[in-house]
């Protein structure tokens, strides 16, 4: 399954969920807050901007926003609430696109690094980060610690949410350190709709060596967005990576 195939027109049709959800303003919000103050007077790029979730709130809080996305038809959602002139987006692999211009802030959210489904390429992310940002820039990327502690010995999948109307479930192949998220809608009827992401998982370990490979240094890694600890306990983590200088 390729990303393209992921992220096709009815994925970004649907993919907006205004006010809940990612949309909600308790997820939006501490995250646009840590984004503005990282960039602080300069400019941000996104890896993988989407339908311009968070890129469209930052630039609406005055930082200038460039993203890179491998879908058009997230971009032509986006642009149903941005004109290129606000956000520009350039079309093609975070690994490799490059867009112009100097960067203070890289920045990669809701898990997304994991979508390059090997491991040369989620490092070939962060050369591609550093090579937009100038000494003391930063690359920011938030994303789900694995739950294999979840599996007991001869299963392959782990129930991660269950709720009316939906279920999301993963299946792991711990040999290839791949995930497929299933994600099952459904109501009243026997049918249910169902859309599936392929994954590449990472440890915040192996991340971080990947961070040193491109030649950045880990300054800080919350729990979330609004600065708690991280911990042993934490499904998820928000790490801020910075070049020297």
């Amino acid at each position: 399954m390729r990303q393209e195939e992921v992220w096709d027109a009815e994925t970004a049709q649907r993919y907006d969920t205004p006010g809940t959800g990612m949309f909600a303003p308790e997820v939006l919000g501490p995250t646009v807050d840590r984004l503005a103050a990282l960039a602080g007077a300069g400019r941000a790029l996104e890896f993988a901007v989407g339908t311009g979730r968070v890129a469209v709130p930052l630039a609406e809080r005055g930082v200038p926003v460039t993203g890179i996305e491998l879908s058009v038809p997230m971009v032509e959602q986006l642009r149903t609430k941005a004109d290129e002139a606000t956000i520009p987006v350039v079309v093609g692999d975070m690994a490799t696109a490059t867009a112009p211009g100097d960067y203070t802030l890289v920045y990669l959210v809701y898990n997304t690094i994991s979508n390059l489904l090997d491991q040369a390429e989620q490092v070939a992310c962060f050369r591609n980060a550093a090579r937009h940002l100038g000494p003391g820039g930063r690359f920011v990327i938030e994303l789900w610690v694995p739950e294999l502690r979840k599996l007991t010995p001869g299963e392959r999948a782990t129930v991660w949410r269950a709720d009316p109307g939906y279920i999301g479930l993963d299946t792991y192949d711990v040999l290839r350190q791949q995930v497929v998220s299933h994600h099952f809608h459904f109501g009243e009827s026997r049918e249910a709709r169902v859309f599936r992401s392929p994954h590449r998982y990472i440890w915040p370990a192996e991340l971080d060596l990947m961070g040193q490979l491109a030649g950045f240094e880990l300054e800080a890694r919350y729990a979330d967005w609004s600065g708690a600890e991280f911990t042993a306990e934490s499904r998820s983590h928000v790490s801020v990576y910075r070049l020297p200088g």
